[in-house]
């Protein structure tokens, strides 16, 4: 099996995997029940989508860049090396002043954290081939909606009863044990040659045309006008960061995003699952609370509570599909249903109101957590599957990669949405309420201070981002019905043999072995 893994050697090793799986995604969920309370002692609605952006953003073009490395140097010391860099960016987070100094830590954190997700996803692919992996990454993806259960309660506790700053701190003991648990399950590994030259051309031309990327869609419309030299400078560095990467990538002998892997259909539809997944993911996390807190009157730490029927969802379905996959070797069908699931969740929020109860807006959550669930794991295993093994990690980082440039478009792009429209709607209905509340420095705490007409309008203006938020939402996850039904069922290599049908004599080699 794999690398020759005993079933008892992979669950030691799976130890300390759960153990850093839980601390990346623990962090990205433990800060959001503390982003109001933040904003408002640091100060700026402006700033808030780059707490989250800042942190996806680095995870992002990190990601790829530590699976290489991984390829190049071994999984062992690249994984350690990534959560050392997390535990010092949540130090500084928890120390930090104001607003740009929280979002340039945040963005070290981001660094470390892509590290730990490709590392996870990259040593599990290189342990066990893909028709036992299902339900091993099964558990694995059971693990994200755990720490996402636990993340908003952890971090409503912390901000309603101690400090925002401690939703940080958390990290470091947690990080400490996740680092000797990995150092020593992860030995077995191989070390890797370590002779070949790292691609940091591509490296810095990823970084360019990303960033400006997510520039774009955070800035455009709200700070600067969408025809303003400042973003047309910005898209045509996006596009020539764009073309000078591809041009380099092609020419490099070990290219820091091997653009062959693009070549395989289902790699390439897993890729725009993926992102369309994150999309919807970071969307709908990063958001609920605001309007869970102002509107519907959570504290911090119950709005952590009220993500619950979601993350449940995701869990279930996540370890349900695994098994499945694991007795059938069937997929096809399950990114599919997922996809329909999640638009239909994301469609059903956009109809909020300021009067939607809590059990409402709980059974919108479970419909999107059960789409989340059919499509996290399985995308992941399409994608690997369609792999070489020496392109196990720089393919899952692509992988990886793409599911978080999702997230980073989609928590930039709907913040931007959700903040132009609760302006908006303040605008024109604060002059009724004999003055419009400002939002730089609003708090649930202090909403709940000013007078009644004046919370109306502010909760009022919240509920219109929030739906149009979603509504756009529901839009980008229908396309992900379409992107799913291209995918190609491709029998999953090792495990228990399967009867599947003869390929026909016009299938090529790479598609019936490879996927």
């Amino acid at each position: 099996m794999g690398l020759g893994f005993t079933h008892r050697q992979i669950l030691v090793t799976m130890s300390g995997l759960v153990i850093a799986m839980l601390l990346a995604q623990l962090d990205n969920m433990i800060v959001a029940p503390a982003l109001p309370t933040i904003v408002g002692e640091l100060g700026g609605l402006q700033h808030l989508a780059w707490v989250t952006t800042g942190y996806i953003l680095a995870s992002t073009i990190a990601t790829p860049i530590w699976g290489k490395l991984g390829d190049l140097f071994g999984r062992r010391i690249t994984f350690v090396s990534a959560i050392l860099v997390f535990l010092i960016g949540s130090a500084l987070c928890g120390v930090a002043q104001n607003m740009p100094e929280l979002v340039g830590f945040r963005a070290l954190q981001g660094l470390g954290a892509g590290g730990l997700i490709v590392g996870v996803l990259s040593i599990v692919g290189e342990m066990i081939p893909p028709r036992d992996r299902s339900k091993y990454q099964g558990i694995m993806m059971a693990v994200m909606p755990v720490a996402m259960i636990g993340g908003p309660l952890i971090g409503g506790f912390i901000t309603d009863h101690v400090s925002w700053r401690w939703a940080f701190y958390v990290n470091l003991p947690l990080g400490a044990i996740a680092l000797v648990v990995s150092w020593i399950t992860l030995a077995k590994l191989p070390r890797g040659t370590g002779r070949a030259r790292i691609d940091w051309l591509g490296t810095g031309l990823l970084t360019v045309w990303i960033t400006s990327l997510v520039l774009i869609t955070s800035w455009g419309g709200t700070e600067y006008d969408w025809a303003s030299p400042q973003i047309l400078g910005l898209a045509a560095l996006t596009i020539v960061g764009l073309i000078a990467f591809i041009v380099v990538e092609r020419r490099q002998p070990e290219p820091i995003m091997p653009l062959r892997v693009f070549k395989n259909r289902n790699f390439s539809l897993a890729g725009g699952i993926a992102f369309i997944s994150g999309f919807a993911l970071f969307g709908a996390i990063g958001y609920l609370p605001q309007y869970q807190q102002f509107v519907q009157g959570a504290s911090a730490t119950n709005s952590g509570l009220l993500l619950m029927p979601m993350m449940m969802a995701v869990m279930v379905v996540s370890i349900l599909v695994g098994q499945v996959i694991s007795r059938t070797g069937r997929y096809r069908i399950f990114p599919i249903i997922g996809s329909i699931v999640v638009a239909a969740g994301m469609f059903l929020f956009s109809t909020v109101d300021v009067g939607t109860s809590t059990f409402v807006t709980a059974v919108y959550m479970v419909v999107l957590g059960v789409g989340m669930g059919g499509i996290m794991q399985t995308s992941t295993l399409i994608a690997q599957n369609s792999l070489e093994l020496r392109d196990m990690g720089a393919g899952t980082g692509v992988s990886t990669f793409l599911r978080n440039m999702g997230g980073s478009l989609g928590v930039s792009v709907l913040g931007a949405v959700y903040a132009h429209n609760l302006t908006d709607s303040l605008s024109h209905s604060g002059a009724a309420a004999g003055g419009s509340p400002s939002t730089s420095s609003m708090t649930p705490h202090l909403l709940r201070t000013l007078p009644q007409a004046v919370q109306q309008v502010f909760e009022r203006a919240v509920t219109d981002g929030i739906d149009t938020l979603f509504l756009w939402g529901s839009v980008v996850a229908a396309v992900g019905i379409v992107v799913a039904v291209f995918v190609k069922h491709v029998p999953l290599r090792g495990g228990r043999p399967v009867a599947e049908p003869a390929a026909k004599p016009t299938e090529t080699k790479e598609e019936v072995l490879v996927g």
